[in-house]
C-alpha cells in the first residue's frame, strides 16, 4: 500500500500555507517513507511473479532457473557498478517475460560512470559465458542440472550480447545515447524514436507470431518522450517565473517545494484534480507529485570522457559483439542473431 502522508497538524488557522498579515507559510516539502527493506520487498515479489508466469512460457524448471540466474548476474553487474559510485535507492526490480531493470539516483551523473555501469552488465555474462565454452571444449560432456555447459555458454553470451545492441533503452543503446550523442540534442530524440519503431517491428515480425508484451517497450518510450516535451514546457514557465531548478531535491526550500506543485496543478494534466494552494495540504497523489519534481530539476551530466576514452569503449564495445567470432562459436540462434 502506498504510503499517504498525513495533512500537517492544525496549530492556528493562519499556519497552513495560507495568506497571514501578507506572509505565506508553507508545510515541509513531501519525503518518501519508503526505507530500503520496503525497496528489496518490491525486489522479491516483482521476482516471485516473474518466475511463476516465466515458468508458463519455459515449461522446463531448469532452464527457467537458468535464464533467471543469468538475468540476475547481468543485473548485479548494474547493480554492484552504481553502488560503487553511489548511487541511492537502489533496488532490482523484475518485469515478468520481459527482463529486469536496476533502479537509482544520483544527481550529477558522470560520463565515465554511466560507461561502466552499463557495460558492468553485459561484459561479466559474456566472460563468464566464455569460460563456460572453454570448459566445455575440454569436456563436453560437462553439464550442470541437465543442462549441458555449451547450452549455458550460448545462453550466457545471446542474453547479453542482444544488451548490447545499439537499440534504445538496451544497455547498448544507452551507451550510445549517453557517451556518443547528447542526450538533449534532436539526433538523440530521432535516435530514441527509431529505436522505437525497431522495436515494433520485432515484437510484430521478427519472430513466427507478434510477441505482444513487447510492445510495452516502445509503448512507454513514446508515452516518456510525451511527457518530457510537456515537463521541458512547464520548465521553461518556472524559470521565467524565477524559480531555481539547478539544484537537488534535499535543497529545494520548501516555499519552492509547493510553488512548483502550484504548477504541476495548473499544467500537467495528471494532476488536475490536486488543489492549489494557498493553503497548502498533501494530496494522495503526493509520491508521484515529488517524483515529478524531482525529474524537473535539472540532473547533471559531466563530460568527463575523453576521445581516448571514447574510443576505448567503443573498441571494448566492438569486442564484446565479435566475441561469438573470436571464440569460434556456431550455433543456429546464434546465426539467427546475425552473430
Amino acid at each position: 500500500m502506498d504510503n499517504i502522508p498525513t495533512p500537517v497538524p492544525e496549530r492556528d488557522p493562519d499556519e497552513r500555507g495560507s495568506m497571514a498579515q501578507g506572509i505565506v507559510f508553507y508545510p515541509p516539502k513531501y519525503e518518501k517513507n519508503e526505507t530500503g527493506s520496503n525497496i528489496w520487498i518490491r525486489s522479491i515479489l516483482s521476482l516471485a511473479l516473474y518466475l511463476v508466469l516465466g515458468y508458463y512460457i519455459f515449461r522446463s524448471f531448469e532452464m527457467l532457473l537458468l535464464i533467471t540466474a543469468i538475468v540476475i548476474f547481468h543485473e548485479l553487474g548494474h547493480f554492484f557498478a552504481m553502488k560503487f559510485f553511489r548511487y541511492k535507492d537502489l533496488g532490482i526490480f523484475f518485469i515478468p517475460l520481459l527482463g529486469a531493470y536496476v533502479s537509482g539516483s544520483k544527481r550529477e551523473v558522470s560520463q565515465r560512470e554511466s560507461a561502466i555501469i552499463l557495460l558492468a552488465g553485459p561484459i561479466p555474462g559474456i566472460v563468464l559465458g566464455a569460460l563456460f565454452y572453454i570448459l566445455y571444449k575440454n569436456n563436453p560432456d560437462l553439464s550442470f542440472l541437465g543442462i549441458s555447459f555449451y547450452s549455458i555458454s550460448v545462453s550466457l553470451i545471446v542474453l547479453n550480447l542482444i544488451n548490447l545492441l545499439p537499440v534504445y533503452p538496451l544497455d547498448g543503446g544507452q551507451l550510445l545515447n549517453r557517451v556518443f550523442l547528447d542526450e538533449e540534442s534532436w539526433v538523440s530524440k530521432v535516435f530514441v524514436f527509431l529505436s522505437a519503431g525497431f522495436l515494433c517491428w520485432v515484437a510484430l515480425f521478427a519472430f513466427q507470431r507478434p510477441v505482444y508484451p513487447l510492445l510495452i517497450f516502445p509503448a512507454l518510450m513514446i508515452m516518456r518522450m510525451f511527457s518530457d516535451s510537456r515537463l521541458n514546457s512547464i520548465e521553461k514557465k518556472m524559470e521565467a517565473e524565477g524559480i531555481e531548478l539547478d539544484r537537488s531535491y534535499e535543497d529545494l526550500p520548501d516555499a519552492d517545494y509547493w510553488r512548483i506543485r502550484d504548477f504541476l496543478a495548473d499544467e500537467h494534466p495528471a494532476f488536475k484534480d490536486i488543489v492549489s494552494g494557498p493553503p497548502y495540504t498533501y494530496s494522495s497523489k503526493e509520491d508521484k507529485v515529488m517524483t515529478t519534481i524531482e525529474s524537473l530539476l535539472h540532473r547533471h551530466l559531466i563530460q568527463d570522457m575523453s576521445w581516448l576514452g571514447k574510443i576505448f569503449i567503443l573498441l571494448v564495445w566492438i569486442a564484446a559483439l565479435m566475441s561469438p567470432w573470436l571464440m569460434d562459436i556456431n550455433h543456429p540462434l546464434l546465426q539467427r542473431l546475425g552473430f
